[in-house]
């Protein structure tokens, strides 16, 4: 849900900077505020005893994130880290829920906001239950593409790296190197400039 800088601001929302790679908040920690990416990337994520990460989401500007979490009092289930130099709008829990109760329609939006998190949650899963690799990838990509106005054939850059294609499908960066490849041998995909076109 994306609410107005305007309205954010009257409900004694701030502006916060992080830099890239900074913790925004912690797997564990109790979610205290809503954000809101004015400027900048976030992904929310998983790190493993073993190194290994899975990224569940990556929220771009405009974009807000952890608002599910603010109904109830169970802690993150995931760190949320700034990918690139970030500004991000921060407000507190007790405001925001205020700001709903004063503004009823906003529930309407978020409702649809958390309803389009789940049907991403849910075409996602289907995607890496799968135990073949270009499936997980290609259940991605058309997640990715679907909502963008223009379904032309390879009209599409991915907005990825390989390595983060790997960490939100599950799979090692070198299967999804090896299994991009492929998919382009089957037209599936195209590569220009090292970029990928779906």
């Amino acid at each position: 849900m994306v609410i107005s800088e305007k309205l954010l601001h009257a409900a004694g929302a701030e502006v916060k900077e992080y830099n890239s790679g900074e913790l925004i908040f912690t797997e564990g920690s109790i979610p205290l505020y809503y954000y809101q990416i004015v400027k900048g990337k976030v992904k929310l994520s998983n790190l493993y005893k073993d190194g290994k990460e899975f990224i569940q989401s990556m929220i771009t500007e405009g974009q807000a994130f952890g608002d599910s979490l603010l109904f109830n009092n169970k802690p993150y289930p995931m760190d949320a880290v700034a990918l690139e130099p970030c500004l991000i709008m921060r407000l507190c829990k007790n405001n925001f829920l205020s700001m709903l109760q004063g503004y009823p329609q906003l529930y309407a939006s978020l409702c649809k906001s958390l309803s389009d998190g789940l049907y991403y949650q849910y075409v996602m899963l289907q995607a890496i239950s799968s135990q073949n690799p270009a499936e997980r990838i290609m259940g991605l990509l058309e997640y990715l593409k679907s909502c963008e106005a223009n379904q032309t054939p390879f009209s599409f850059k991915i907005p990825l790296t390989r390595q983060q294609l790997a960490n939100l499908t599950g799979i090692c960066v070198e299967t999804a190197i090896r299994t991009i490849k492929i998919m382009e041998k089957k037209h599936l995909v195209k590569i220009r400039n090292r970029k990928i076109f779906f």
